[in-house]
């Protein structure tokens, strides 16, 4: 047989549909068919993509749509479509797959995430996983004395899910409550065997080496688990009902100039510029940042909104902005996220950035977002005056915080007369 093209004759071992010598040859002749009128011959196509079974199809076209919003490269795509033409080949649209079932007959080539992100567009998935964070409750709480152990676990338990009137708290509270109260539960042991049995005596011992923050979150946490245990009815009287912790406050000054300038020479990323300067400047908190989205800007008219408030947008969060805006452009042209922070992960989907991220970029690198912010606020009261309104208007704060930074600077200003005029 001869190449179709070039006349060269084409070994005998060779496919017997390949009608071309070589790929250059294959290319040109794509090019004189299409010049001579001739029919180009359709590229292959996954045959989920044409399947008759009409779950399969649409899944199929959801992944390829993902796929292109998303930046997949073509092996991830054609990988995602092996695995949904394994799961939903026989499987009627009333059949959730579980993700027990994506991680356990799919292929160790095929994304799980990916997979179950396109059967949950469809309302096709189930996730049957045990969360991480009960698995360490679990372990965790099968690890206290047998009299204590069941009823921390229903606490900790509602601490991460919520209940009728309360909110889930975050995975950090849970962290910190539980560090807080174990050595505690350990120390009673010996001669405790339930909540019931705890005294205001054994709590007052137990707290007395502590102090500052740590007496602060010991308190917090042993005010949550008592709490949750006369709701339950598990213990007849609250003996941490009457607790209250230090007051303590970090930020009693004005930062210094050394730590200004130590921000300054830290802060060398675009997003660490853009974080610093929104938190400097508008007062934002971590939690507004991370919430930001591009809606939220309109630089035109140098207007921001963070946290629901909208304010006139600083010339060095608008300049600091842009730069990161064009990184952000140039290295995710093709991400769905609103948001304007981002990173190589959450560029993927529609979330904002962890607390954690914002943690490993500031916090681990010596800037204290908080200081800065509280820094920002207490210049404001200094230097526009002390009007606890001023403060709520411009910073969305509430009226009890904007009136305690309103007492701190009138303290520093009277601190700062009594050494002009020591007389």
């Amino acid at each position: 047989m001869t190449c179709l093209h070039c006349g060269t004759p084409i070994p005998a071992g060779s496919r017997r549909d390949k009608m071309y010598c070589n790929n250059r040859c294959s290319a040109l002749a794509s090019y004189y068919r299409r010049k001579n009128g001739q029919p180009v011959p359709q590229r292959w196509q996954h045959p989920a993509l044409t399947s008759d079974n009409p779950v399969l199809q649409a899944a199929a076209a959801h992944a390829k749509d993902l796929g292109q919003a998303h930046g997949w490269s073509e092996s991830t795509v054609r990988c995602t479509l092996d695995g949904l033409a394994l799961l939903l080949e026989e499987r009627s649209a009333d059949q959730p797959v579980l993700l027990s079932e994506i991680r356990a007959r799919t292929s160790r080539h095929t994304s799980a995430p990916r997979v179950a992100e396109v059967l949950a567009g469809l309302g096709l998935f189930a996730d049957d996983s045990v969360s991480s964070l009960n698995s360490w409750i679990d372990l965790r709480t099968g690890q206290l004395p047998a009299g204590f152990a069941a009823d921390v676990r229903e606490w900790l338990l509602v601490l991460l899910n919520g209940d009728a009137r309360h909110h889930p708290r975050s995975p950090t509270s849970l962290y910190v409550y539980f560090g807080a109260i174990r050595p505690f539960l350990e120390g009673w042991a010996p001669t405790r065997g339930h909540l019931r049995e705890i005294t205001t005596t054994d709590i007052a011992a137990a707290l007395h080496p502590l102090a500052g923050w740590q007496r602060r979150n010991a308190i917090a946490a042993l005010r949550s688990l008592f709490r949750f245990a006369k709701k339950r009815k598990l213990i007849f009287a609250n003996p941490a009902a009457r607790l209250k912790g230090p007051e303590v406050d970090r930020h009693l000054l004005p930062m210094t100039d050394t730590e200004i300038s130590t921000v300054e020479q830290l802060a060398v990323t675009p997003v660490q510029r853009l974080v610093v300067a929104l938190t400097a400047v508008h007062a934002a908190r971590p939690a507004a940042i991370r919430a930001l989205t591009l809606d939220d800007l309109d630089l035109p008219n140098r207007r921001i909104t963070l946290a629901g408030h909208t304010q006139r947008l600083g010339e060095l969060p608008r300049r600091t902005l842009l730069t990161w805006l064009r990184q952000r452009r140039a290295t995710w042209p093709h991400t769905p996220n609103r948001h304007v922070l981002i990173t190589k992960r959450t560029a993927l989907g529609t979330h904002p950035v962890s607390a954690l991220y914002l943690q490993q970029e500031f916090i681990r690198q010596g800037m204290d977002l908080e200081r800065i912010r509280s820094d920002r606020v207490l210049h404001e009261a200094l230097t526009v005056g002390l009007d606890p309104l001023h403060l709520t208007l411009v910073f969305n704060l509430s009226h009890s915080t904007a009136s305690r930074y309103a007492a701190l600077a009138q303290k520093l200003l009277d601190t700062e007369l009594d050494h002009a005029h020591p007389g």
